[in-house]
C-alpha cells in the first residue's frame, strides 16, 4: 500500500479482496436482500479497513455513499436491480459537486431534459471518487431552468448504457491525500437515459440528497475511528520500543499522558460514532441533527488527536518512506479529506445552527424520546431502518441532549449508592451547566440566511462537545450491555469538559495515565470497543 501511494496507484488488488470478502453485500439494504441490517455493524466494517489504510476505505466504501440515494428514494425494482448490480461487484459513485460550486448543490448546472421519451444529461461533475472506475452514478441534474429546491432531480446512470461519445471521462485528480483514490469527473454531452433512471421523483433530489447525507455522514465517521486506531498503535509501538535516557519512551509521564489523552479521544469519538450510527435506526427523525454534529465533530476530534501523536513520534511521522513504511504520515494526510466529504465541518455546522431555535425549545421543554435514547445504546437489539421515518428537519430537537438533565439524576442515585465516584458526578454537573448556557445562546441568536455570525459557529462546536458529554454519560449509564466503565467515563468527560474550556483536576486527568496503562497492557496495542461485537456477539 505505501508504494501504490508514492506512484498514486488504485488499489486494485486490496479492492478486490474486499469484493471477495463479501464486503459489498453490507452496502446493500436488507430490504433487498443485502446484509445491511444495522448501520452499527457497516461502521465497524469500514472502521477495520480504514484501520489499515484509508484509501481503500474511501475507494471502495464509496459504493455505500452512491447506492444510499436508492435504498431512500428508488422504486422497488430500481432497488432490486441496484442489489443485483453491486451483489455482482459493480462499483456504484455519487455525482453531486461541480468546478466552481463546492456544496452549494443548489448552483449545479448539469441538466437533464425530456428528450423522445428519455431524459438528455449534459454538463459535467468534479471531484467526484470512483467517476472513472464506477459501473452506475448516482447524478443530481437540474431538471427546471429555475432551479431551487424542487429544481433537481436524481438518475441512477448505467456508464454502459450510454451511446458512444455522449460522454467523456475527466483526468484523475491529484491530492494531497488517498493519492491512489479515482478522484476525477466526468461530462455528458447529449447522454439518453431512460425514465425508469429518475431516482424518486421529478424535482426530489435534493430532498433525497439531503437525506441520504445523514446516513453517509455518519457512517464516514468509521474511517476516523479506523485512523486513530492505526495511529494510537503506531505511537504505542513506538513509545514500547524505543528507548531515551536510559528508559522506554513508554515510561516518561509525559509520553504516557498524550498517549492516554489520545486514547481518551478514541472513546469520546467511538461514543458519539455509536450512538449516531445507531441513532439511524432509533432516533431516525432526528437524524439531521445527528449526522450533522457527528460528522463535524469526529473528523475534527481525530485530526487534533492524530497532530498531538505527530508531536510524540516526531521526524518519524513525516518520513514516507523510513519508519513504518510511511504509514503515519500517509494515515495522517488521508485523514484530512474526512472532515472535507459529504459536507465540510463549516457546512454540517451550519446545518446545527439552523436547527438552533428547535433546539433550544427542545431543551427548555425537556423533550426527549427516551425509548429512542434507550435504544440508541449499543449491545440491543436493533430495529430496523426505515427511510420513511428521515426528515429533512429535525422539529423536536436532539433526545440525546435533551435528556441530559435527568440522566444526571441517574447519575447522582448511582453516586449515592456508591457506584460512581463523586467527582464524576461533579463532572456531569458542570457538563449540565454548559448545557444550559449553549441552549440559553442559542435562544438569543441573532442571525439571518445571509448572515450567520462567528458567535454561532462556536455555539454550534460547543453543542457538538455537550452531544459527546450526553452520549458519555447515557452509555455509562447503559454500561451492563457494553465495556463503558467509570474509567472511560472520568476519561472522556476530561476530554469534553477541557474542549469546553472548563478546569479538569489533575486527580481526574489521571485516568489518561490509566487508558494509557491499559493500551500498552492490550495484544497489539488496541483499546477494547464499544462496537466489538455485533447483537449476536460475533466479533466484527
Amino acid at each position: 500500500m505505501a508504494e501504490l501511494d508514492r506512484l498514486e496507484a488504485f488499489p486494485d488488488e486490496a479492492c478486490a479482496a474486499l469484493d471477495a470478502a463479501g464486503l459489498g453485500a453490507h452496502y446493500v439494504d436488507a430490504r433487498y436482500g443485502g446484509r445491511l441490517h444495522d448501520h452499527v455493524e457497516l461502521v465497524q466494517l469500514l472502521r477495520t479497513v480504514a484501520r489499515r489504510d484509508l484509501t481503500v476505505a474511501v475507494a471502495h466504501g464509496k459504493t455505500f455513499l452512491g447506492s444510499a440515494p436508492v435504498w431512500i428514494a428508488g422504486s422497488p425494482e430500481q432497488a432490486a436491480g441496484l442489489a443485483a448490480a453491486v451483489g455482482q461487484g459493480a462499483v456504484v459513485s455519487w455525482a453531486l459537486t461541480e468546478r466552481g460550486h463546492g456544496s452549494d448543490l443548489l448552483a449545479g448546472e448539469l441538466t437533464a431534459r425530456r428528450e423522445d421519451g428519455l431524459w438528455r444529461l449534459d454538463g459535467e461533475k468534479w471531484l467526484i471518487n470512483n467517476a472513472s472506475r464506477g459501473h452506475l452514478l448516482c447524478v443530481l441534474a437540474r431538471t427546471s431552468g429555475e432551479g431551487g429546491p424542487r429544481g433537481f432531480s436524481l438518475f441512477l446512470v448505467d456508464k454502459s448504457q450510454l451511446s458512444p461519445g455522449s460522454y467523456r471521462l475527466l483526468p484523475k485528480v491529484r491530492t494531497h491525500g488517498i493519492r491512489g483514490a479515482d478522484i476525477s469527473g466526468i461530462a455528458f454531452d447529449g447522454a439518453q437515459v431512460p425514465h425508469s433512471a429518475l431516482v424518486g421523483g421529478i424535482g426530489m433530489g435534493i430532498e433525497t440528497v439531503l437525506k441520504a447525507l445523514q446516513l453517509t455522514r455518519t457512517v464516514s465517521t468509521a474511517l476516523s475511528l479506523g485512523a486513530l486506531d492505526h495511529g494510537l498503535r503506531i505511537a504505542a509501538d513506538y513509545a514500547v520500543g524505543r528507548n531515551l535516557y536510559g528508559r522506554r519512551l513508554a515510561e516518561l509521564p509525559r509520553v504516557r499522558r498524550i498517549l492516554g489523552q489520545a486514547s481518551a479521544a478514541l472513546v469520546v469519538a467511538e461514543a458519539v460514532t455509536a450512538v449516531a450510527a445507531r441513532g439511524i435506526h432509533a432516533l431516525t427523525p432526528e437524524m439531521a441533527v445527528i449526522s450533522a454534529v457527528a460528522k463535524a465533530f469526529v473528523p475534527s476530534l481525530v485530526q487534533d488527536t492524530l497532530e498531538r501523536l505527530s508531536e510524540l513520534l516526531g521526524v518519524r511521522s513525516f518520513l514516507s518512506e523510513s519508519y513504518e513504511d510511511g504509514a503515519f504520515a500517509k494515515l495522517e494526510r488521508d485523514h484530512r479529506i474526512v472532515a472535507i466529504f459529504d459536507g465540510s465541518t463549516a457546512v454540517n455546522r451550519s446545518l446545527l445552527i439552523d436547527h438552533f431555535p428547535a433546539l433550544a425549545r427542545g431543551w427548555r421543554r425537556g423533550r426527549a424520546d427516551q425509548d429512542g435514547v434507550a435504544s440508541a445504546m449499543p449491545g440491543g437489539l436493533v430495529a430496523g431502518f426505515d427511510p420513511a421515518r428521515l426528515r429533512l428537519l429535525s422539529t423536536g430537537g436532539c433526545s440525546l441532549v435533551q435528556s441530559l438533565t435527568g440522566a444526571f439524576g441517574r447519575l447522582g442515585n448511582a453516586a449515592d449508592q456508591g457506584l460512581l465516584p463523586t467527582d464524576i458526578l461533579g463532572m456531569a454537573r458542570d457538563l449540565t451547566a454548559v448545557a444550559h448556557g449553549v441552549h440559553a445562546g442559542m435562544e438569543s441568536q441573532e442571525r439571518t440566511p445571509r448572515d450567520v455570525p462567528q458567535s454561532a459557529f462556536e455555539l454550534a462546536a460547543q453543542y457538538e462537545l455537550c452531544f459527546a458529554g450526553a452520549a458519555l454519560v447515557h452509555l455509562w449509564l447503559d454500561g451492563a450491555r457494553t465495556p463503558y466503565d467509570a474509567l472511560w467515563l472520568r476519561a472522556g468527560l476530561a476530554v469534553v469538559l477541557t474542549g469546553l474550556g472548563l478546569h479538569v483536576d489533575e486527580s481526574q486527568a489521571t485516568a489518561y495515565d490509566r487508558l494509557a496503562d491499559r493500551l500498552l497492557g492490550t495484544a497489539g496495542h488496541v483499546l477494547p470497543s464499544l462496537l466489538a461485537a455485533d447483537d449476536r456477539g460475533a466479533v466484527l
